[in-house]
């Protein structure tokens, strides 16, 4: 039990936890519509607040910046290992529940601690050194280009759905040496986990297409992140090669999505952008800083009972940490303006802090900037108040993001993109008169 009991006067919107003793829930409408509604009343509870993730998954999440400083940065209390989870390993979370192929254990670096954790992620840290910076730039302004020359002759586009949904898919299919048969399924693995739409399949369709990726640089490795850390001396075998490309694709493209079009959103709706003193840089660190893209997620699971923060916590209890929460803290705010920018928890902290920040980053301003500089008079095609959130707890993303501009002739014509497929996916990948899927599309449209 929290030690602290006072409450606001009225919680949020559709709330059912003011005064019932149940959960705050992180799913649903009403939580995707304002959460900064629920930190505020959940912050009633002190540094930390009982959560319910999806209908009867509970946690415990951390709302507090000092307290999620202190919970990241101590792994000797709090390991990532999730086959502590207490209510997983008891039957009371079912594996068919959609946040679970983002919380069950892989053997990955997200997932494990110690020695173990150094030597996965060294080879991961190793592997993303090896990108070069000047290819990686180049390869986004043509993934740009592709997405770009499918709408801009129409003069509106979806910019999550047409632009940045997509374009860190395609990124990271090339930079993981992705031949499009497999690189079709990725995309379709990802966005169905985080999405939660079918969730259990779309592991399962993720888990098959890195491992035949694996087995393709097994036999011919190339100039790719893949190759490379099956090259590293961490010396991986075939079962971690497969979760560090799960935990790569999905961490990468994921929260790369929502901060290109958060950072659009804010370039295109607020007035202290208009001119030309803030840069993309600058409205990449507001995103990161007040609507980070993955808001409540760095699962953790106490080691054996333990008071924290004024809570009792259990061993192997599910503790999650609000990055949006903490961030907001309000004993922050006095200082927020002279705080670095390295000081927010967008990117985690302590031992598993993200190893790809630098290249998110790039990603990021290129993608944004290769879009405004191709269609400067782009504005919001929608009131910004009738935009939408997409439900769940981990992310902080749109549903779409309507926007027009003048339209532009292309000598190129779009490509008919056929839908990802989602039956039989071996079937798929071995039917030869099967058109492909959105990967394909782009590869088809690049060697014309």
């Amino acid at each position: 039990m929290n030690m602290q009991s006072d409450f606001p006067a009225a919680p949020p919107p559709g709330c059912p936890a003011h005064g019932s003793g149940k959960r705050v829930p992180l799913y649903g409408t009403e939580f995707a519509a304002d959460p900064g509604a629920y930190y505020t009343f959940m912050r009633s509870y002190g540094p930390t607040a009982p959560v319910e993730l999806s209908p009867g998954v509970e946690a415990t999440l951390v709302t507090d910046y000092s307290a999620a400083l202190q919970l990241l940065q101590n792994p000797d209390t709090f390991r990532k290992d999730s086959r502590r989870w207490r209510d997983y390993n008891e039957g009371k979370v079912s594996r068919d529940n959609p946040v679970v192929p983002l919380l069950e254990y892989r053997p990955n670096c997200m997932f494990t601690d110690g020695a173990e954790h150094m030597r996965l992620r060294q080879a991961v840290t190793d592997s993303l050194a090896r990108v070069d910076t000047h290819r990686l730039s180049r390869h986004v302004e043509r993934v740009a280009d592709y997405l770009m020359d499918q709408f801009i002759s129409r003069g509106s586009a979806d910019l999550l759905n047409d632009y940045a949904k997509l374009l860190p898919l395609f990124v990271f299919n090339e930079l993981f040496g992705c031949p499009a048969e497999i690189g079709d399924r990725v995309i379709f693995g990802i966005s169905g986990i985080f999405d939660g739409i079918n969730a259990e399949k779309a592991n399962e369709v993720l888990g098959q297409s890195v491992g035949e990726l694996v087995a393709l640089k097994r036999k011919q490795p190339g100039d790719d992140v893949t190759s490379w850390l099956m090259q590293h001396h961490a010396q991986l075998n075939d079962e971690e090669m497969a979760h560090q490309l799960v935990l790569l694709l999905g961490s990468g493209a994921e929260p790369q999505r929502n901060l290109i079009a958060n950072a659009l959103l804010l370039l295109l709706s607020d007035e202290r952008y208009a001119g030309a003193g803030l840069l993309v840089e600058d409205a990449l660190d507001d995103v990161l800083w007040n609507s980070p893209p993955m808001a409540n997620y760095a699962p953790h699971y106490p080691v054996t009972d333990v008071d924290f923060a004024g809570t009792r916590l259990r061993a192997g209890d599910l503790v999650l940490v609000s990055i949006a929460a903490a961030n907001s803290d309000p004993a922050l705010s006095a200082s927020r303006q002279q705080l670095s920018k390295r000081a927010h928890l967008a990117w985690s902290a302590g031992p598993h802090a993200c190893p790809a920040k630098d290249t998110s980053q790039l990603i990021g301003v290129v993608a944004i900037e290769k879009l405004l500089n191709k269609l400067p008079d782009i504005e919001l095609a929608v009131p910004e108040s009738s935009l939408t959130w997409r439900p769940g707890p981990f992310n902080r993303g749109l549903t779409a993001l309507p926007a027009r501009f003048t339209p532009i002739r292309t000598d190129k014509q779009p490509v008919t993109q056929q839908q990802i497929p989602t039956g039989d996916h071996r079937a798929h990948a071995q039917n030869k008169q099967e058109k492909g899927g959105l990967w394909s599309s782009f590869l088809s449209w690049w060697r014309a």
